[in-house]
């Protein structure tokens, strides 16, 4: 694996390679005078700053004809840019994955396309923050490597783009963070899932999500399970257990997988492009047309009683003097024409009011893009700090989930003000460092507060603060600083021990989807189970007799991988069926309740979990073994 980049995501990726898939990782950086602070990163911090520090300028060396193996699983190389000298002086043509991410969209489309000319059959993954561009620059990329196979059509070729922003990747964990405080989370299909760890208790009999992911070890300070390896004995965690094993684990924790959902209460606003009724007249003028309807609906029955008229005839005949357009009541009696001169009268009070009611409604319509103000009586909402590159992914994010968001921010012409309008969320522009900015968003009454300034003293300064107002607020803070993040959480933690606080950053959070990409597209995360890891793959059926033509029951192999869900949306997944189509959740196009008679058929595409051998197996992937392994 290469990986080619210029700021904290190269090096967290990199770590994410050789941690959990075990990769071994050749990190192209900037020289010594561009690179910028490197972000330490787990438990190896000192290992992993000793060997960054030593930066090796040849490529990875070679034994022999057929390539031997380095020393260490990560070597380092300095390079400006990415060339096709420094491509192949980092073996660019004998490596299974390259990923590009610079910092600018521009300097990772270049190298793209000198690394497709220079290898068509390598896997690239791209940062681009332009989505639209992205789309584009992947079918281009995708569609050169397919002519390059010779048939133009790339069959049977292992090359693949992907491109990807940290933003998108990093916005699910923020938002899943916020709500339920955790960010062992995946994201498929619109839904986001995450891995909860239920301890037993006595009498009670736990829920078991959406499945059981694994068995934890029967004692925190078990040795056996902790050296992560795919082997461990009884003692340790247990992962992708079946129903015996589940049902015999008596007094052991388990992980299972949920979905996060919001159900808390939602904003009391209207959604759309089209303002509620009760917004387009103000409370003054509502009283005052109620008055005058009263004052029409008493004048008709005075009316009534005066001439012995029908009700309907003497409504009609008020109106017709309300407007002035009926004849004077000279021949009438004298309460007929006291009537009429009062309906006159309310006439003409009835003139300002409609001219004030068709302003207000039209001002109400013009200002359906402005921003919009926390309405009274919000709680339980998300209070977002910060509408640049991150704070604007995230609210989309929030926002599709249906959580009521007030965002904060200072500059008018950021990037997610436009956003903020089309969703209709309210904004309050200021510096959140100022008093009263706070307590304009509700702050007292929040369900979370998400700082994602790109300022850390920025983020620092506001949740204290916001602490200071309501002790048990849940805060997550954005913080690029490994070091200072940690000492923010312990000091936040034992200052406030019954309150969560989590700082993210967010090439920590963006790295596992990057990793993902790189070994294969069908990755599409990885949860940790104590120090063991869990991927989750989205998988074609066709092509892999361990599930073609198998049952769901019978495609389950205990501590290698478990089929959890179908992907019936297009292209894969046979349509028509009728049992999927009775349970496919509209906004996911996945079937979690799948029997296990269900017979998996070649044009099924299925989402799975599975462990890194077992992954390896089922994909047909072929591992070297590396020593002391």
């Amino acid at each position: 694996m290469i990986v080619c980049g210029d700021d904290g995501l190269a090096h967290r990726l990199a770590a994410e390679l050789r941690g959990v898939y075990a990769e071994q990782v050749t990190l192209v950086v900037p020289p010594s005078g561009r690179r910028v602070r490197r972000p330490v990163v787990g438990r190896a911090r000192a290992a992993s700053a000793a060997l960054l520090d030593r930066v090796v300028s040849a490529a990875v060396s070679r034994a022999g004809a057929g390539g031997g193996e380095p020393a260490s699983n990560e070597q380092v190389v300095e390079a400006a840019e990415v060339t096709e000298a420094v491509l192949t002086e980092v073996g660019a043509d004998r490596a299974a994955a390259l990923a590009l991410v610079y910092d600018d969209d521009e300097t990772n489309i270049r190298a793209a396309l000198t690394a497709r000319r220079f290898n068509p059959r390598i896997r690239l993954v791209l940062r681009l923050y332009n989505r639209r561009l992205g789309q584009h620059i992947e079918e281009l990329l995708d569609q050169t490597a397919a002519v390059a196979s010779g048939d133009g059509q790339g069959a049977g070729l292992d090359a693949s783009t992907t491109v990807l922003s940290d933003a998108d990747t990093a916005a699910p964990a923020l938002a899943a963070t916020a709500l339920v405080g955790t960010s062992k989370v995946v994201q498929t299909e619109g839904l986001v899932l995450r891995a909860v760890e239920r301890q037993p208790r006595p009498g009670e009999v736990a829920d078991p999500g959406l499945c059981t992911l694994a068995l934890l070890s029967a004692t925190s300070n078990d040795p056996a399970g902790a050296d992560g390896s795919e082997g461990s004995g009884e003692e340790g965690p247990r992962l992708l257990p079946d129903e015996a094993a589940v049902a015999a684990a008596t007094g052991r924790g388990t992980v299972v997988l949920e979905q996060v959902s919001y159900s808390g209460p939602p904003l009391p606003t209207g959604r759309g492009g089209v303002p509620p009724f009760a917004s387009l007249f103000s409370r003054r003028l509502r009283w005052s047309l109620a008055g005058l309807v009263g004052c029409v609906l008493a004048l008709a029955v005075a009316l009534t009683i005066v001439t012995d008229e029908h009700p309907l005839y003497a409504t009609y005949v008020t109106l017709l003097d309300l407007f002035g357009i009926n004849d004077p009541a000279f021949h009438e009696s004298t309460g007929r024409q006291v009537l009429q001169l009062l309906s006159g009268l309310v006439g003409l009070l009835l003139l300002p009011v409609l001219l004030a009611a068709v302003l207000e409604a039209l001002g109400t319509f013009r200002s359906a893009s402005a921003l919009r103000k926390p309405p009274r009586g919000l709680g339980g909402h998300v209070v977002l700090l910060g509408l640049g590159k991150i704070g604007t992914r995230v609210l989309t994010r929030l926002r599709e989930l249906h959580i009521p968001v007030v965002c904060v921010e200072s500059d008018p012409d950021a990037r997610g003000m436009a956003t903020a309008r089309r969703l209709r969320v309210p904004v309050v522009l200021g510096d959140v460092t100022q008093e009263g900015v706070l307590e304009a968003a509700k702050i007292h009454r929040a369900h979370a507060l998400l700082a994602l300034t790109s300022a850390d003293t920025t983020n620092l300064e506001a949740s204290l603060y916001a602490r200071s107002v309501r002790p048990d607020l849940r805060v997550v803070l954005r913080l690029y600083d490994d070091d200072f993040a940690t000492a923010v959480y312990r000091t936040l933690r034992a200052a406030h021990p019954f309150a969560l606080t989590r700082s993210r950053s967010v090439s920590h959070l963006a790295a596992p989807a990057f990793a993902g990409a790189m070994m294969g597209r069908q990755i599409l995360g990885a949860i940790p189970v104590e120090r063991r890891v869990l991927l989750f793959a989205e998988v074609d059926v066709a092509g892999h007799p361990q599930l073609e033509g198998r049952t769901v029951g019978e495609a389950f192999r205990a501590g290698a991988w478990r089929v959890l869900a179908l992907n019936t949306s297009p292209p894969g997944g046979r349509q028509g069926e009728p049992a999927g189509e009775e349970r496919v959740p509209a906004a996911s196009g996945l079937v979690w309740d799948l029997p296990p008679t269900y017979v998996l058929g070649a044009g099924d595409r299925v989402v799975l979990a599975a462990t890194r051998r077992g992954l390896a197996e089922l994909l047909g992937r072929r591992r070297r073994e590396r020593a002391g392994a």
